[in-house]
Order: structure tokens, then sequence, then C-alpha cells
């Protein structure tokens, strides 16, 4: 199931890693490690942040994508599920529309 990985990744430890040269290093690891369909860094409420979309195959694959960021960061993740067009076509939002209306 394809998964949108929100990441808040706060000042400290990061600035330090960052100061030390290990920074790069260790996000090329994670990325290797949970090989996003897509990734993107940006700031978010005004820390560094991430955002990856990423299959995941079972709820126990869940901490092999956050840990990472976990341990290495001390960073904030957050998990939602992400519908194509085409899953949104298979919802069945017209019978869900006449069953709640």
């Amino acid at each position: 199931m394809k998964m949108l990985l929100t990441v808040e990744i706060p000042h400290e430890p990061f600035n330090s890693l960052v100061r030390s040269g290990k920074a790069g290093e260790i996000i090329g690891r994670i990325l290797e490690t949970i090989k996003p369909e897509a990734a993107y860094f940006t700031e978010q409420d005004g820390t560094r942040g991430g955002i990856f979309v990423i299959d995941v195959q079972t709820p126990s694959d869940v901490p092999a994508f956050a840990e990472p960021f976990f341990l290495n960061f001390q960073a904030n993740c957050k998990f939602r599920i992400l519908m194509s067009p085409e899953d949104l076509q298979k919802a069945g939002l017209e019978a869900l529309g006449k069953k709640w209306a």
C-alpha cells in the first residue's frame, strides 16, 4: 500500500550531525534502506523535514521506515495512506453516498 511518510527533524541532534559531517551519510543510508518512490526535503513548522512516498506491504513494516529517523535524528514521523485516481474510482463513492444520504 502506498503511504506518505512525513518526517519532522528537530534542530538537535541534526545540527551536530551536519557540523560533524555525518548528516549526509546517514540520510543516504536511510534512503537506501527505505527505498522511497519519491523523496523531497523541505521545511516543516520551522524545522527540517522530509516527504517520502513509500510502499508498505504490511503494518509490521512501519517500524522499519520510522526507526531510522527516530534513532538517528529524534524525528517525528507521520504516515498517511495514499490513493491514486484509480483507487478512488474503486471506492464506491456513489453507493456510499446513497447509503449515507
